[in-house]
């Protein structure tokens, strides 16, 4: 391999690193002073980018045009950020911090039918920067006169950063709440002053990053998913909070992405994760953070809801016994996918209500429940019937792995690293052609002829997945979920007891996966494939959401945060083409109206 070329992907991969950095700063500066994780800051780059190339394409300024609209749009996307953190996130605030992630979810699918709305669906190519649209010769190769703008331009954005930091009070104030929020508190900062302008600086840098992607890449509709998840590696890596971490981490990761395109083309994708859990696991910190005070766990703060009276439970199990051999044949495969969904949620719960280990990855066991099923059915040759059954035995192998590395960490490195496995998989099964068909999937996944009936797989589904959240309810409430919820709240005073927390938490997480796996296997097999999307961080999220969205106080939420969201899914999809932005709105009123869900919201709940 020649020296030119390879000088010709670094620099590459520093262009790359450049934009990485402007959004990952943006992210790690909100997070760092709010705690919030904004899973919309990746809409912002979006709708920044489309705004760069409508402004671009009809100002009157000439050559000036581009680099005005980009800083139009910045700015604009600023001004959102300041509408949206003083009409909705300033109002959840109070309520425990993952329900603010609800509300940045429910931003994500408003923005992206906003954006399909006014721009359409189809890929769309933006202008080239005037004055910056040739190549100059290095070493004999001709690389983009752009990027080597970008390359200047990363490192003069961080030194303005750092100048702000630390040579203004405005700077200073921001560096003690990221250490300390309370005691700035006390010292009558006003923080929600402080809060919004955090907001809106981290809004503009993801809108700045955008803009200038415009003549890098055709624009489409799901490049915010895309750059949140390098985001966040490059968040985490760098460590939470630091900017100057987050320069470093983009350097890595981008150089790190370009030299593995070029050196190991079937493991890019997989590489940069790689990194990211090496990182986590040896300082989980990130290269320039520093370890996390104490911290109550993400679940805390919201009571553990009383059980439902035992009447409601037999009257639901003989309504879903009784009521589908009534309904028409749609509603009753609907209703298989929320019995899936609603075991997945729950395992989901067990981590995150009961044991306070808020995970971004547990897309992992429910996809790999899936292509366990497909797997040992299609490769393996074996029958349905055991091929079900194997499925979530597959994901609570993985489970131990990921979780033995995982149990480790706490609070948001826990759910980085859960994300960067879940990631790593996603990328195995996307380019492990031979096994697993790549993003062609695996086609064909069908129940047994004897199951093929809609009732009659409804029946396995009922006893799998009903069965599994019951016998999660009885896992929660057994000696071992009451030890765990102590743990989640008094993890010190638990281990000084006698409890060892990790052995502790990693059952947990074994178990979770296995039921997790469970429900993917229920999920595969009502859709006949399996496709690598069942492992990416959409998935997880939807279980985020749902057990969310049903309150995170009891496990009786997930189920019921599992069923309103699929059926609002379902219902929406059959009347509008965009479905997302009508269902990302009722969830925004969801949260502002119930912010500790719609079981925590009941009488006598969520006291």
């Amino acid at each position: 391999m020649s020296g030119p070329l390879l000088l010709v992907q670094l620099l590459s991969g520093l262009a790359h690193a450049m934009v990485l950095f402007l959004i990952a700063s943006g992210l790690s500066l909100i997070f760092g002073v709010t705690r919030i994780v904004n899973f919309a800051h990746g809409s912002f780059y979006m709708l920044a980018a489309y705004l760069t190339y409508t402004f671009a394409a009809r100002l009157p300024l000439g050559g000036a045009a581009f680099y005005t609209a980009a800083l139009l749009a910045a700015l604009a996307t600023g001004l959102l950020g300041l509408v949206v953190e003083v009409l909705l996130l300033r109002r959840v605030y109070r309520a425990p911090e993952l329900y603010q992630l609800l509300l940045t979810f429910a931003l994500v699918l408003v923005i992206a039918d906003l954006v399909r709305f006014v721009w359409g669906t189809e890929n769309l190519t933006g202008p080239a920067a005037p004055g910056l649209a040739g190549a100059v010769p290095i070493a004999g190769q001709l690389f983009p006169t752009y990027d080597l703008a970008l390359i200047g331009l990363g490192p003069a954005v961080a030194l303005a950063l750092w100048a702000l930091f630390y040579r203004t009070r405005y700077g200073i104030l921001i560096r003690a709440t990221t250490l300390d929020r309370e005691m700035v508190a006390v010292l009558g900062v006003d923080e929600a002053r402080l809060y919004t302008s955090v907001f809106v600086l981290g809004s503009c840098l993801a809108g700045l990053a955008g803009a200038l992607q415009v003549p890098r890449q055709a624009l489409t509709n799901v490049m915010d998913t895309t750059v949140l998840t390098e985001a966040f590696v490059v968040v985490v890596v760098g460590g939470m909070g630091s900017v100057g971490g987050a320069l470093l981490a983009a350097i890595l990761i981008g150089v790190s992405d370009a030299f593995g395109v070029l050196v190991l083309p079937g493991a890019s994708l997989v590489l940069t994760f790689v990194v990211m859990a090496a990182i986590l696991i040896v300082r989980p910190w990130g290269l320039r953070g520093r370890p996390a005070g104490p911290e109550r766990a993400a679940a805390a703060g919201v009571a553990a809801a009383p059980a439902p009276p035992r009447a409601w439970g037999w009257a639901l199990l003989a309504a879903l016994v009784l009521l589908p051999p009534l309904l028409p044949t749609y509603w009753v495969w609907l209703l298989v996918e929320v019995l899936a969904l609603s075991l997945f949620a729950a395992s989901l719960y067990l981590l995150m209500g009961t044991g306070g280990m808020v995970s971004f990855g547990h897309a992992a066991a429910f996809g790999l429940g899936a292509y366990g099923a497909a797997l040992l059915m299609l490769r393996a040759g074996w029958p349905m019937p055991l091929a079900f059954a194997g499925a979530p035995l597959v994901a609570a192998a993985a489970s131990v792995v990921i979780g033995f590395f995982a149990v480790r960490l706490t609070s948001i490195y826990f759910a980085m690293l859960t994300l960067a496995f879940a990631q790593i998989g996603y990328a195995l099964v996307h380019q492990w052609y031979d096994l697993t068909g790549g993003d062609n999937g695996l086609l064909g996944v069908w129940p047994a002829r004897w199951l093929a009936s809609p009732l009659r797989f409804y029946g396995l589904a009922l006893a799998a997945c009903g069965g599994g959240v019951a016998l999660l309810s009885r896992v929660e409430r057994a000696p071992f979920g009451l030890t765990l919820r102590a743990v989640r709240d008094h993890p010190r005073r638990a281990e000084a007891l006698g409890v060892n927390v990790r052995r502790l938490q990693l059952l947990a997480f074994v178990i979770a996966g296995f039921f997790g796996g469970l429900a993917g296997a229920t999920f595969v097999y009502l859709k006949g494939s399996a496709f690598p999307e069942y492992l990416a961080l959409p998935v997880s999220v939807k279980a985020l959401v749902m057990v969310l969205l049903g309150g995170v106080g009891t496990l009786a939420g997930a189920p019921v945060g599992a069923a309103v969201y699929t059926l609002l899914d379902t219902v929406v999809t059959r009347y509008t083409a965009y479905w997302q932005a009508v269902l990302g709105a009722l969830l925004i009123l969801l949260v502002l109206a119930f912010p500790r869900g719609i079981v925590g919201a009941l009488p006598g709940r969520g006291r």
